[in-house]
């Protein structure tokens, strides 16, 4: 096996987190974070830990189904933690973990500029419609 320099060894790790391509881990983690239901719910935890019908009720227009498969994702990644409470009836509540947090900067920030630019957004589409 050759031996590779530092800067060798350096740009080869650069190219394995290269989210222009298409098996990049990075790619897929940036797939997961623009996914809508992602930015709400990480949203929805900002004031701390809640339990699934909060959540559920905090997000409207979440499905069952897709608040499941966004929680067990974001679970999965790191970035919520799921805390089981053995009571009648079980209970379950959800809340960021510090990486989570970490991101919340970034994923209000997205927000903010969607709620203060919607209006803009919303006369380029009818502008963009009309022809």
């Amino acid at each position: 096996m050759p031996t590779r320099t530092a800067a060798e060894q350096r740009a080869e790790a650069r190219r394995a987190y290269d989210a222009y391509l298409a098996d990049c881990p990075a790619r897929q983690l940036l797939d997961r974070l623009s996914d809508k239901w992602v930015t709400l719910v990480l949203n929805a935890l900002a004031d701390g830990p809640r339990r699934y019908a909060e959540l559920s009720r905090k997000v409207a227009g979440v499905s069952q189904k897709m608040l499941t498969q966004t929680l067990r994702g974001l679970e999965r990644d790191g970035l919520v933690t799921r805390t089981v409470t053995p009571c009648v009836p079980v209970r379950v509540d959800y809340a960021l973990t510090p990486l989570g947090a970490s991101l919340l900067p970034v994923v209000a920030a997205v927000k903010a500029w969607a709620d203060g630019h919607m209006g803009e957004v919303a006369a380029a589409r009818a502008a963009y419609d009309a022809f």
